[in-house]
């Protein structure tokens, strides 16, 4: 069963990339992993006026919405160890560490091979958690 979510879950991570690229995000780095935190998604926004930001994404998907949808599950505890992972990766990546940055949030439902995607951009701040 586990085995099955984690299927899933890449499944839906591959759409929410495609997402992603197709709104003209710029792929940086998958499943960058961090003693006590992964970065699912490591995008760059150039679409909007000025710097390029860098945008870290979490995938949250749900087979179905019974028990509350992927976003929700985003609590302070989650929030701390993306912060702590952006921080670390923009510390390995130091062409990136002036950029502004964002967290977005992508909540995936149903089919995991033709998920319902919502992107919740700038779904949280790092000062907010």
């Amino acid at each position: 069963m586990a085995a099955d979510r984690r299927t899933d879950g890449r499944t839906a991570e591959a759409a929410a990339r495609a997402l992603l690229l197709k709104a003209g995000l710029i792929e940086i780095a998958a499943n960058a992993s961090y003693r006590g935190g992964e970065l699912d998604l490591v995008m760059l926004d150039g679409t909007v006026a000025g710097n390029a930001t860098v945008v870290f994404v979490e995938v949250r998907y749900r087979r179905s919405r019974a028990f509350g949808c992927g976003a929700a599950s985003v609590d302070t505890g989650k929030r701390r160890r993306l912060i702590h992972a952006a921080l670390r990766f923009l510390q390995d990546h130091p062409k990136y560490a002036d950029a502004p940055c964002r967290f977005d949030v992508i909540d995936a439902d149903g089919d995991p091979t033709a998920p319902r995607l919502e992107w919740i951009r700038d779904a949280f701040r790092a000062d907010d958690a």
